[in-house]
């Protein structure tokens, strides 16, 4: 019987999804509560659209093209040209970044940050035409990239622990610990304010987010290498499916190394949701939106509720099997180096 339960634990897949559609729902409908009254009563009204259709971008990944680059950014595919600060000397603005790596490298290797404020650009557009359905729509999609600029798994090519033997942390990190323990966390992270500049700022999130990642990395590492596999997984039944996913007392025993590393993502990503927001509206010339509190333009709102979910691909990414643009180019990256030159070969490919 041990055996067989062995067994099941190797080889039965991981539950895995961005921020899990639970957190990013509580992230777009917390971030409208930092709102100023003149904005707090339209996005309120629409309070259930923006929860509900956070999960919108995750629903078109595979099934958009070149969806799946907007979610994450492969900061260390970059080190190589910036002596392993690639995170604090990437070129913050398109074209500059364009000009320095090429538009096809940073599709290949992900662009939440500059996808961020290319949606700020729209979103302003669309306060200024007082777009209800626009507005909601951007306002959604935004509050999900933001989310996922907040999540130190989407700033690397580690993302899912595959480098590091480590498959599965990505849904335990972000949907796992979120659903266990998010109950407890304080989410009251002040008023909205307004963003400088925002490009700057998304940056800043991105670079918070990627200096966690060692953290992430290696307190799952030190718990894999104490507990047994049976200890390790349990299996639960969702949507009438039985999966595996991670103990309770291993999720329990992770989130207290971590120290409150998720709720502060967490809380960054719904202040910065709602500093984004507010600034889009502030820069559209603050428009009334008090005209806007009708539900006259869901007659034409197409729907996504008939795209695909799916998981989180555990060893594939849209970039895979391309060819590296930039070779070997995480060599000198410490945690990357080290797992590569001491994993089996077979598992060191890309």
């Amino acid at each position: 019987m041990k055996i067989i339960f062995f067994l099941l634990i190797l080889f039965s897949p991981l539950y895995a999804c961005a921020w899990g559609f639970f957190g990013h729902q509580r992230i777009n409908r917390l971030a409208v509560f930092t709102l100023p009254p003149e904005m707090l009563r339209f996005y309120k009204y629409h309070i259930s659209y923006l929860t509900e259709n956070s999960v919108n971008p995750d629903k078109r990944r595979y099934a958009v093209k070149g969806e799946a680059p907007r979610h994450y950014i492969d900061v260390d595919i970059y080190n190589k040209f910036y002596n392993d600060s690639a995170v604090f000397k990437i070129p913050r603005y398109w074209n500059q970044a364009v000009e320095k790596h090429t538009e096809d490298t940073l599709q290949a290797y992900g662009i939440v940050p500059w996808h961020v404020n290319k949606m700020r650009y729209q979103l302003i557009e669309a306060f200024k035409q007082k777009n209800i359905q626009r507005i909601l729509r951007l306002s959604a999609d935004l509050g999900h990239y933001i989310g996922d600029a907040n999540v130190p798994l989407h700033t690397t090519e580690n993302y899912n622990g595959q480098l590091t033997n480590q498959i599965g942390i990505h849904g335990l990190w972000e949907s796992r610990l979120v659903e266990l323990f998010s109950d407890d966390y304080d989410f009251f992270v002040g008023q909205a304010v307004f963003l400088k500049n925002p490009q700057l700022s998304i940056w800043e999130s991105v670079t918070n987010a990627h200096l966690a990642l060692d953290s992430v990395l290696k307190f799952e590492k030190e718990l894999s290498n104490r507990f047994p596999l049976d200890k390790k997984y349990a299996f639960e039944e969702r949507n009438s499916i039985l999966g595996r996913t991670y103990s309770l007392d291993f999720s329990k025993e992770y989130h207290q190394k971590l120290n409150g590393q998720v709720e502060r993502q967490m809380r960054a990503a719904i202040k910065m949701v709602g500093n984004f927001w507010f600034t889009c509206w502030v820069e559209a010339g603050q428009p009334d939106l008090d005209g806007l509190l009708n539900d006259n333009w869901k007659e034409n709102e197409k729907k996504e509720e008939d795209l695909p979910i799916e998981p989180l691909p555990t060893q594939a990414r849209p970039h895979e099997g391309m060819g590296m643009k930039i070779k070997n180019c995480c060599e000198n990256n410490s945690y990357l180096a080290y797992y590569r030159k001491n994993l089996p070969k077979d598992k060191n490919k890309k």
